[in-house]
């Protein structure tokens, strides 16, 4: 949570030094210049017919249950103060465009858009050994924490375990980027997960993955 509360904190500081909304400094700074153009704080109308509905399993049964539907969902109007910390809504594509913006230092289409030491804060590791392992259920045996995501630990864990930076959100999302065996995975679901212990389609998905770099 105090994570949370900082990049919170984070977003509020950024519309006051520059004099716009945190959608609009988004948009104008990274997301126009990235070619972003479905990654928003909500969906407008126009796009609410490509919208997904999301889903979490029933506690009980596990059988699927609505969580937020496509229309009059959370992100059918835009929030009354966007949050720094996350709520953004996206596509694989937009996603990927901001991959591929970190593993080129910062750089899109020549044209930098951050600079290579912000990118390798945000990607690499910034906790102590005792943080870590306080933070092992989340992160795994061999996660860290950079600027927002997980990041790279300090001992690699063996394929399929994923290492690297990226985060799996808790409505049912997987980016990892492996920087040591240069793979990234990205899996964008529709069922919301349960717990910190990663579901049974995440297992398979970088078991698949994983294998294809042994063919």
């Amino acid at each position: 949570m105090a994570l949370q509360h900082r990049c919170a904190g984070a977003g509020i500081l950024l519309e006051r030094a520059s004099g716009h909304s945190l959608e609009a400094f988004l948009r104008e700074r990274l997301f126009e210049p990235l070619g972003v153009a479905d990654t928003s704080f909500s969906v407008p109308a126009d796009k609410q017919s490509r919208f997904t509905t999301a889903y979490m399993p029933d506690g009980e049964t596990g059988a699927p249950a609505v969580l937020d539907p496509p229309v009059v969902g959370w992100w059918n109007e835009p929030p009354a103060m966007a949050n720094a910390a996350g709520m953004l809504v996206s596509t694989i594509d937009d996603l990927w465009a901001f991959v591929s913006l970190l593993l080129s230092g910062g750089t899109h289409q020549g044209e930098p858009l951050l600079s290579p030491g912000s990118v390798a804060d945000m990607t690499r590791d910034h906790l102590t050994a005792e943080q870590r392992r306080s933070a092992s259920l989340f992160l795994g045996e061999h996660g860290g924490w950079g600027y927002g995501m997980a990041a790279p630990g300090p001992v690699s864990g063996q394929p399929p375990i994923s290492w690297g930076f990226g985060w799996n959100g808790g409505t049912g999302t997987a980016w990892s980027t492996d920087p040591l065996r240069g793979i990234t995975g990205i899996l964008l679901t529709s069922r919301a997960m349960t717990s910190p212990e990663p579901p049974a389609h995440f297992v398979d998905f970088w078991d698949a993955a994983y294998a294809a770099l042994a063919d």
